[in-house]
């Protein structure tokens, strides 16, 4: 399961996991019933488990769940707190930390996702506190700092990499044909033959456009930019992929009105070489390179990590829903 290192929206952020409240404590002989898992001599403590669980469950649609059924929730969100526990202590290991400012903008960014005003509510929906928020985008940034200074920076690109990736991927690279085309676009049948008379006498589509088209892009000479096939309404393909640069259509009747087009350029199908698709073939292939990196770091810690899991507190855990918060403060 690999962790994202973008921002997540803040409804997936409240399923995702900090690590718990649990103190070090080194396992046992008899496993301690408060505690669901041991990593690396680190507790998971069955209560914020427990809490974790009833918001996911609460998030789904179903009210009530058999215990087969919250099995496989269980051993999800158990690996998802191991990894993460990892994760945090190997950046604690390589003194990674974040500030309460890196802290204060995460959470700025994330309750700018949602309409002022709605951002406690959000929280509220997900049973989650304001302090509780802030402990996970502070793990989360953790994560991504560590990603980012010790895993990604050992990432490297080379030249017969890039032209490997390039030729494997050549049917991506394909540019369909486009056209750059204008309308004009009114209500009625009788003004848009008073449209065509005028285009006919000589004034400029673009005049005629700013004048008389009730579309959006009429304050712009009713300019539609470059499109492929497939982009715009099928009734405007049809007409302009059949006009030659320069030709304005017959009145063309559609569910918004009835519209005049005007071709000003062509662009053919072609295939764009290697030093135009250098910068894809780059941002491709290193997104590709850092998560095998990623994924390979996680699998490191944890083939080497210590981790026991006690079956029987795991077992007797039922999942239900999780006290909502006091106040989103």
């Amino acid at each position: 399961m690999r962790l994202s290192p973008t921002r997540a929206p803040l409804l997936s952020l409240v399923l995702t996991l900090a690590v718990g409240s649990g103190c070090n404590t080194p396992p046992k002989s008899t496993p301690d019933p408060t505690v669901v898992a041991t990593v690396n001599g680190e507790a998971l403590s069955r209560a914020d488990f427990e809490q974790e669980l009833g918001r996911e469950l609460a998030s789904t649609e179903a009210a009530q769940r058999t215990p087969e059924e919250i099995e496989p929730f269980k051993r999800t969100l158990l690996d998802t707190y191991i990894q993460r526990m990892l994760l945090l202590q190997a950046a604690r290991k390589n003194n990674i930390t974040v500030t309460p400012e890196e802290v204060d903008r995460g959470v700025l960014r994330l309750s700018g996702d949602y309409p002022a005003g709605n951002f406690n509510e959000v929280l509220a929906q997900g049973q989650l506190s304001l302090a509780e928020l802030r402990a996970r985008e502070a793990s989360r940034l953790t994560i991504e700092k560590l990603f980012s200074h010790h895993v990604y920076s050992r990432v490297a690109l080379t030249e017969e990499e890039l032209r490997a990736y390039y030729a494997v991927h050549e049917s991506e690279l394909h540019e369909a044909e486009q056209v750059h085309a204008a309308q004009i676009v009114v209500k009625g049948l009788d003004e848009a033959r008073r449209v065509q008379a005028q285009l006919k006498s000589g004034k400029k589509f673009a005049d005629l456009a700013r004048r008389y088209s009730l579309s959006a892009d009429a304050k712009v000479g009713g300019d539609l930019g470059f499109f492929p096939r497939g982009q715009m309404p099928p009734a405007f393909d049809e007409v302009v992929f059949k006009l030659g640069v320069g030709q304005v259509s017959d009145v063309v009747s559609t569910e918004y009105g009835y519209h005049l087009f005007k071709v000003l350029e062509r662009k053919p199908a072609r295939k764009r070489d290697f030093a135009e698709a250098r910068q894809w073939v780059e941002s491709k292939l290193l997104e590709e390179k850092r998560a095998q990196a990623q994924d390979a770091f996680v699998k490191e810690l944890r083939d080497k990590a210590q981790v026991q899991v006690n079956e029987a507190t795991l077992q007797a855990i039922r999942g239900q829903p999780a006290v909502v918060p006091q106040a989103a403060k």
